[in-house]
């Protein structure tokens, strides 16, 4: 009897024993679950940028010399129509006096001429012979004259004198590089773009030209003042499929220069964004899911296409509807089929709880 009654209370331990460890696991196992919040919003699109002058021209040497003088220096900034460089070139001058000596020696034989056709002592053909060599002649002596002017270089425009690869006394031949001349008042910024959002962009021209532009540089700080898109080049480049958007920034602080990088962002309008918690989701074989909840509390895995990404939060097309229930934790301890207990919480709240814990 005493057996029996020990036994007993052992069975009696036990099941109370179970009991707490089950509603131990109940309690455990109450998950939140949360509906996709629908709101507009923006998505911030970088872009890979180069930066280049509006006014950007390489100075060459017209005629072959040697670099007589040279009035700048590499990075100086110079005013339009101020001296850069002098090329001596050789025989230049004696060109010149060679020159004006013919026109002078022909404007002579002209006048000669003349005098002997007007008393018929040569023929009036022997006068247009006179005249054409006086033009020759002329057309010469105005020749020298450019040479000899070309001897002095001097800027086209006002801007930022670049490399100056030949110094003073080197011999340089016609066309070689004296330097480069940059205007960076304003600045282009190109970046390039893949064909879908070159379609996406030509679909919501009216909206996405009017976008202001946000240029990141090196340093991962923005730039002063925002750009504005101008145009897009006429083709794609066959090696890359992308196409080069270009934009315009005001360069008043004169920060930027030619050949600099940096990154353009966009920042894209999307209204009625489906908008779900990162972590909410889970991806096999490069396609994301989600685990939705019915009204009997069992979970169902569902794909989702993700459109943009922006912290934490993803911006899907696909896969939820606004009053689908989808699991936001615990998703790695749940498998599709299992029933679970939940508990609801505002969509809004979830987003925000998701952003405060970002920052």
């Amino acid at each position: 009897m005493n057996r029996q009654m020990l036994v007993f209370a052992v069975g009696v331990m036990l099941m109370a024993t179970s009991c707490k460890s089950t509603k131990e696991k109940s309690i455990a196992t109450v998950y939140t679950v949360t509906s996709p919040e629908i709101t507009s919003t923006f998505i911030a699109k970088d872009y890979v940028a180069n930066i280049q002058s509006e006014k950007n021209i390489e100075i060459r040497a017209q005629k072959g010399g040697v670099p007589q003088d040279i009035y700048v220096d590499e990075g100086q900034t110079v005013h339009a129509g101020q001296p850069l460089f002098r090329i001596a070139t050789v025989g230049a001058q004696e060109e010149l006096e060679k020159s004006k000596a013919e026109t002078e020696q022909a404007s002579i034989d002209l006048q000669n001429t003349s005098t002997l056709a007007s008393n018929n002592i040569v023929s009036k053909n022997a006068r247009k012979m006179a005249n054409a060599k006086l033009n020759a002649a002329m057309a010469d002596y105005r020749l020298a004259r450019l040479h000899s002017h070309l001897s002095l270089v001097k800027a086209p425009f006002s801007g930022i004198i670049g490399r100056i690869p030949n110094k003073k006394g080197s011999m340089i031949q016609e066309g070689d590089l004296l330097s480069t001349l940059s205007d960076n008042s304003n600045v282009y910024v190109y970046f390039n773009v893949s064909e879908p959002e070159y379609l996406d962009f030509r679909l919501h021209a009216s909206e996405r030209t009017k976008l202001p532009l946000t240029l990141i540089l090196a340093n991962g700080t923005n730039f002063s003042s925002q750009g504005h898109f101008q145009n897009v080049e006429g083709e794609f480049d066959k090696s890359t499929g992308n196409i080069a958007f270009r934009a315009k920034f005001f360069n008043t602080d004169h920060l930027l220069r030619n050949g600099e990088t940096g990154t353009v962002r966009m920042n894209i309008p999307v209204r009625n964004a489906i908008i779900i918690p990162q972590q909410a989701t889970y991806e096999v074989q490069d396609q994301k899911y989600v685990f939705v909840v019915d009204t009997r509390g069992y979970v169902h895995a569902r794909p989702i296409k993700v459109v943009f990404e922006k912290q934490d939060v993803f911006v899907i097309s696909e896969g939820l509807s606004q009053n689908d229930k989808f699991l936001i934790d615990g998703v790695d301890k749940v498998n599709d089929g299992d029933r679970i207990s939940c508990h609801y919480k505002n969509p809004a709240a979830v987003i925000q709880s998701v952003k405060l814990k970002a920052n």
